[in-house]
């Protein structure tokens, strides 16, 4: 079986600062709770039946990469995400230690922020998909991303936290690769919609398939008439080639 595990190289040096500092301790703190993190993700990917393409090992978290459609239905998306932070809590709430709280309470901050593909992002971007587009939630995420990620460089590089630095750095990499297939991600999702059958039971008219939604079949209106998603999105790929 392939291996699935990916030890980030940024993460090794954040384990070597951290232990060659005298915080050994701690270092281990972070890691047990980081595996409790991750096994609530992993668990309910698994009840779910996503498939785990890889799982990154960063400095302060994991990212877990899949192989699925991106018409995932939202709600089973929003109980992977939050399901790091639930396993995470339960086990701090039974094991009383002062280590493992500190280490808790700094990934689940970490987890929380705004930029993807941490939780916090992730969520925002659930709900942002319940009240707009698919496009434009993917938008609003990444720039609200970036925000973040500008705000908190700046933070740690005015206080002199350089190790915080260090961790945000995969982050950033991951950020402008995203925001560089912002187009490949959007004709995905389009294209899964016109390949595969969704039994979405949610309907609604639109103007184009820039407005197109996660969880929701669609009807374009065009000339007075309306087109079903499937018919619109065969014209639309032929009309690009």
């Amino acid at each position: 079986m392939k291996n699935i595990f990916k030890i980030h190289p940024l993460t090794y040096l954040i384990a070597i600062i951290m232990i060659l500092t005298g915080h050994f301790k701690l270092y281990i703190c972070f890691t047990l709770i980081l595996f409790i993190h991750e096994m609530g993700h992993i668990t309910f990917s698994i009840i779910f039946k996503w498939n785990i393409k890889r799982i990154v090992i960063l400095p302060f978290g994991m990212l877990l990469k899949f192989e699925d459609n991106l018409n995932k239905p939202l709600k089973e998306e929003f109980i992977i995400s939050i399901m790091g932070i639930i396993f995470q809590t339960i086990f701090i709430i039974f094991i009383h230690n002062e280590y493992l709280l500190l280490a808790s309470n700094s990934i689940l901050l970490f987890n929380l922020l705004p930029i993807y593909p941490l939780d916090g992002a992730k969520i925002l971007n659930i709900l942002l998909n319940k009240i707009t587009s698919f496009k434009n939630s993917y938008f609003l995420t990444l720039l609200i991303s970036y925000i973040s990620i500008i705000f908190l460089l700046s933070f740690f590089i005015i206080n002199k936290i350089f190790f915080l630095v260090l961790a945000l750095i995969p982050l950033i990499f991951n950020l402008f690769r995203l925001v560089e297939n912002r187009n490949y991600i959007f004709n995905k999702f389009l294209l899964e919609r016109y390949l595969f059958n969704f039994n979405f039971k949610k309907k609604i008219v639109i103007k184009t398939v820039k407005d197109m939604k996660r969880d929701y079949y669609h009807f374009i209106k065009k000339d007075n008439k309306l087109i079903g998603e499937k018919l619109y999105l065969y014209n639309y790929f032929n009309s690009c080639k």
